[in-house]
This record gives C-alpha cells, sequence and structure tokens, in this order.
C-alpha cells in the first residue's frame, strides 16, 4: 500500500511544530532568565548587606578607640575628625577607682559630622580597663542610635588579646558583634553576627593613631530583607582586610559571602574586593564572574 502525503497539510503541520518548539524554547529560556535574575540578586543583596554591616559595625570599633588615650587611643572614630559633635559624658563605675568606666557619646537629636554622615541618638561602651592593656574589655550597646536613616543595635564587643612584653608589643583585639541588626525607614533590615581579630600591623612604636594599619581577619553571618527578598548568608575573609585609622573604609582584602543552602559548585558566590590601598568609599563586588562597582556607606 502506498502512502500519499498531501503536501499543504504537511507543510502545515511542519510550521505548527516550528512554532510550538520555538514557543517552548522561548519560555524555557525566560524561565532560566528569571531564575538567573533572582539568584543575582540573592548574592547581590548578601555581599553587599555584609559589606554595610562592616562599615558601620567598624566605625562603632573606631569611635570605642578614639574617645580619648584615658580609655584607649584617643583621636579616631569620629574623634579623628574636627568639630566632633557628640556629647561625652564618662562615668566612674568604680569611684575613686578609675575603672570600670561607662562613656556616652550622645548625638543629641542629631548632627552632621565632618564624615557627612547624619548621627542621633546614643551609643553606650563600658571599659573594663584602659583598651591598650591586654586583657581589657569594652562592650558596646545602643540607645536610639541612628547613622544617616539606620537604626543600629546589638552588642559590639572589643576584647584586647595582646601582648605587651614582647618587642616589639603585640596589639591585637577580638571584636564580636552580637545580634547586630540595621534597620532602614521601608522596614528592610540586615541581620548580623561576627567574630573578627584585627592586629595592629604599623605603628605600634609611636604615640599617635595616624600611622596605625590593622589587618582584620575572620568572618560573620547574616540575613538581609529586601522587599519580599529574604536572604541568609555566611562570609569568610578570604585575603585580610587593611584598615587605616586615618581612612573610614577598609582600603583592602576580599570577603568571599556564601548564601546559606547554596550548592558548593554554584557560580552565585559573591567576593568583595575593596581595592588595593587607596582610602575611598568604593569596592568591586563580582557574582558568577562579572564585577560590578558598589559604594560603601
Amino acid at each position: 500500500m502506498k502512502l500519499r502525503f498531501n503536501s499543504p497539510i504537511l507543510a502545515t503541520i511542519l510550521v505548527a511544530f516550528t512554532v510550538l518548539f520555538i514557543v517552548s524554547c522561548q519560555k524555557e529560556d525566560s524561565q532560566n532568565g528569571t531564575a538567573d535574575e533572582q539568584e543575582q540578586a540573592a548574592s547581590q543583596a548578601s555581599g553587599e548587606a555584609d559589606a554595610e554591616a562592616d562599615v558601620i559595625y567598624n566605625g562603632v570599633f573606631d569611635d570605642a578607640m578614639g574617645v580619648n588615650d584615658e580609655v584607649a587611643l584617643g583621636g579616631t572614630g569620629v574623634f579623628g575628625r574636627p568639630n566632633a559633635c557628640p556629647t561625652v559624658t564618662i562615668i566612674r563605675l568604680g569611684a575613686p577607682n578609675p575603672f570600670p568606666a561607662r562613656v556616652i557619646l550622645d548625638f543629641g537629636t542629631g548632627c552632621t559630622g565632618p564624615d557627612g554622615h547624619f548621627r542621633k541618638g546614643k551609643v553606650i561602651t563600658t571599659y573594663t580597663n584602659r583598651l591598650l592593656v591586654p586583657g581589657a574589655i569594652a562592650t558596646t550597646e545602643f540607645d536610639g542610635f541612628f547613622v544617616d536613616s539606620v537604626k543600629v543595635e546589638g552588642v559590639h564587643k572589643i576584647t584586647n588579646e595582646g601582648n605587651n612584653t614582647s618587642t616589639p608589643p603585640v596589639r591585637k583585639y577580638r571584636v564580636d558583634v552580637i545580634n547586630g541588626k540595621l534597620t532602614k525607614p521601608s522596614g528592610n533590615y540586615i541581620e548580623w553576627n561576627s567574630t573578627k581579630t584585627i592586629t595592629q600591623v604599623e605603628g605600634i612604636v609611636t604615640p599617635t593613631p595616624l600611622d596605625d594599619v590593622l589587618k582584620i581577619e575572620g568572618s560573620s553571618r547574616g540575613r538581609v530583607k529586601r522587599g519580599a527578598l529574604l536572604v541568609g548568608w555566611e562570609s569568610n575573609i578570604r585575603e585580610p582586610l587593611m584598615k587605616r585609622f586615618t581612612c573610614r573604609w577598609i582600603v583592602k582584602g576580599i570577603i568571599r559571602t556564601v548564601r546559606v543552602n547554596l550548592g558548593a559548585t554554584s557560580p552565585w558566590v559573591a567576593e568583595l574586593n575593596f581595592g588595593t590601598g587607596n582610602c575611598d568609599n568604593q569596592a568591586i563586588l563580582t557574582i558568577n564572574g562579572i564585577p560590578r562597582q558598589i559604594t560603601l556607606p
């Protein structure tokens, strides 16, 4: 039996299948594109959130060290700039002994510092001893404290793990941020816990902090909410971060941020590179091999 094919009908069927195939491929590509965009947004949110928390809580470290040379170094953080605006109150908790001491930085209803950032509320730090003494601890809490429009919460703890008897002395601090939280007016937030070791590598033998250079190592974990997006992550310092007391930003180093439950071979890992040593608020965030420049707060 011979099969006879009707050419017009066959052509119609082939066209229909071709259209169906193209539409199916376009739909699949669209879905993959959406998935990639979601992965990109989630990795970007976690990388940027970790960087923002790092900058703000590093500022707390600088301020705790910078009040004066009675409790620490003096002249760093907001105190390293002219016209620092907080009112400083020192309470001797064991008077007449100098320590423990509580230092309250009161920014009142708000003021804009020389760094261009608006601050309000109180930063309260309790020192067990002068922070340059091994074993000394400075614990900071916040009372209605804001940096710009961001509310800062949690506990910031500095522990001196150095050695003053060696030559030259070893100046090293363990810095813990416990239940840190940064809340935006929109209701978006960053939750952050961090454990870092900060070691002074330059300027140890001079009395001024202006030549001090610090090396930062350690890790953190957090969660960020941006609208409907809620992402958890863990980060590790892949190359030590370098910080100068004369600069409010990290000047060098790389942080690797991996979202929770992300596969070991996933390309959606964020790496934040702070540069080669220049003091500026720019960093490069690389995700899936694609770099983009971000501005630090």
